[in-house]
């Protein structure tokens, strides 16, 4: 017992480290990159950077006010299950954000495009760091989530999170100009690319996910009209308990599996997950490749 509880300890400081590492980062990237170099990108940074070019006042203040208000939104919304997994990160990053603003170390980089992909490489291998140690954001994905949750229930949490970053780049054409904003396109492909390469891996684009729990039907349930992905079940029997068990298994891009993980953590504590990269998936279904070209 003793030494389970030690082991629990050890995992918790290190979750803890690594998201203080990469809020770090991330927060080094905004201060010392993108901003200083007038970049844009989505989230709630670039919401945060568009009013601080338009009100003039400190971007590090909205994102602040921001991430409470998403917090506040999502007890509200969701209930205190969800408020749990962002409550450490919505409280801490900002904090880290104001500290490096305060620093005012600045790197300006001539060459733009050069400058959007450092940006998403620092600040997506950081948030990578976040999410491999266990914390949600408490970002436009929360607000994906609460969007999906209230209004538009049958259209998946990926493409709702897609649609709102797609929103803030194209405003940004109003506080700067048309190249800003396709330089905030790529800082955003980077900066997806580079948390899944810290969480997955450089191999793979889907994972395939195969599920084993006591909770399969609240799972199944999430998948198809949540992350709204297709499932298959097989029946196998344990070979220490020799108990019959339903797996359920989905192919997914690794946002989403991040997305399916945390639901289970949240009602499931003993549930197994086996994740497997997938090279390629042809056939029917969003993002996989179709048999015939």
């Amino acid at each position: 017992m003793a030494d389970k509880i030690m082991k629990d300890y050890n995992k918790s400081y290190l979750n803890y480290v690594l998201m203080l590492v990469g809020s770090s980062l991330l927060a080094f990237g905004i201060t010392s990159i993108l901003q200083p170099n007038q970049l844009i990108t989505g989230g709630i940074t670039g919401i945060s950077l568009l009013l601080d070019g338009v009100l003039g006042i400190r971007y590090t203040i909205y994102y602040y006010i921001l991430a409470m208000i998403v917090l506040l939104s999502t007890y509200l919304a969701l209930g205190k299950a969800e408020v749990k997994k962002i409550i450490a990160y919505s409280i801490t990053f900002p904090i880290i954000l104001i500290i490096f603003e305060r620093l005012g170390f600045q790197l300006l980089l001539n060459d733009m495009f050069l400058t959007a992909i450092f940006y998403g490489v620092i600040a997506g291998g950081g948030f990578g760091l976040v999410i491999t140690g266990g914390f949600s954001s408490g970002g436009t994905d929360t607000i994906a989530k609460i969007i999906h949750h209230k209004f538009f229930p049958f259209v998946n949490i990926s493409k709702l999170l897609l649609i709102i970053d797609i929103i803030i780049i194209m405003l940004s054409i109003i506080r700067y100009d048309l190249n800003t904003a396709l330089y905030a396109i790529v800082t955003l492909v980077v900066f997806v690319r580079s948390m899944e390469a810290v969480i997955y891996g450089f191999s793979s684009k889907k994972v395939k996910l195969e599920i084993i729990s006591q909770e399969i039907d609240q799972i199944e349930d999430y998948i198809l009209n949540t992350v709204i992905r297709g499932i298959s079940k097989y029946k196998i029997v344990g070979g220490y308990t020799k108990q019959e068990k339903t797996v359920l298994t989905t192919i997914c891009t690794p946002r989403e599996s991040i997305m399916i993980k945390n639901f289970i953590a949240s009602i499931d504590q003993d549930a197994f997950i086996d994740v497997l990269p997938v090279t390629s998936v042809w056939g029917k279904g969003i993002g996989f490749e179709p048999l015939s070209q």
